[in-house]
């Protein structure tokens, strides 16, 4: 894999939320809750199938071991990835959409940054998922396709796309201009580019244990997914929209990661 590849699929995901930020120079007015509400659960569904195809299931195929043995790491590093994203969500004040209420230490940071926060927490493990692909697909030995890497950063990318709208739309509706919200919504989003990199440094150094980043990635996903985005698209009006949103992210994903995979 040379450069040109890698830096084209770090920039995928990147993509989907410059594109969804860019959504705010076309808004009218707030975006209607069933909508946030679908987008809401077609993001989930993409990231519960990205982390079951894409990340815990390669998991426990690269482990040499048979039995409970195989699934060890597995475990370890779901877990894992669910407590690094627990305690991100404890120490950063951050805010979320559907909420008045802030979340984590108290702070003077204005409502406008703890929603970009909110957002840039959920963008974190998107990031580590496709740095751990592209990790194993730049390995000597290859252990992971090129191809399940770009099925991954397509499937994110896709998510994205809503998640970039759903946070710089809120920021025109608090009072702020269209130029300003889609910036907010592009840095929220540069985390993951960032994380992906982070990810592949460490996975370069310490390749035995690779099985482990992958369910760290998966742990880290679906702590966002069960924390925030389940319980916000579940309450209130149009529950239904956002489970349906749901299944058809979750089928896309599932057949991304296959075909391409």
């Amino acid at each position: 894999m040379d450069y040109s590849q890698i830096c084209a699929i770090l920039a995928i995901p990147f993509a989907g939320t410059v594109i969804g930020a860019a959504c705010v120079f076309f808004q009218k007015k707030e975006m209607p809750q069933r909508v946030r509400k679908a987008l809401m659960g077609f993001a989930a569904g993409v990231m519960v199938a990205a982390s079951v195809w894409s990340l815990l299931i390669p998991s426990m195929e690269f482990c040499d071991s048979s039995g409970v043995a195989k699934v060890i790491p597995a475990t370890v590093g779901f877990f894992l990835g669910i407590l690094f994203l627990l305690g991100l969500d404890h120490f950063t004040p951050h805010q979320h959409v559907d909420s008045n209420m802030p979340e984590g230490p108290q702070s003077r940071l204005s409502k406008t940054s703890k929603l970009a926060l909110a957002v840039t927490i959920h963008n974190i493990p998107e990031g580590i998922a496709v740095g751990i692909s592209l990790a194993g697909a730049m390995d000597e030995n290859a252990i992971m396709s090129i191809s399940g890497a770009l099925a991954l950063a397509l499937g994110i990318a896709i998510q994205n796309f809503p998640e970039g709208a759903i946070v710089s739309m809120p920021m025109r509706e608090l009072g702020n201009t269209r130029k300003r919200s889609f910036g907010i919504g592009v840095l929220s989003g540069f985390v993951e580019p960032i994380a992906s990199i982070i990810t592949i440094w460490i996975a370069s150094l310490v390749l035995p244990v690779f099985p482990y980043l992958l369910a760290f990635g998966a742990g880290a996903m679906m702590y966002v997914v069960v924390e925030e985005l389940i319980p916000e698209t579940a309450e209130g009006k149009h529950s239904n929209l956002g489970t349906l949103g749901f299944a058809v992210g979750f089928a896309l994903m599932m057949v991304l990661d296959v075909v391409l995979g």
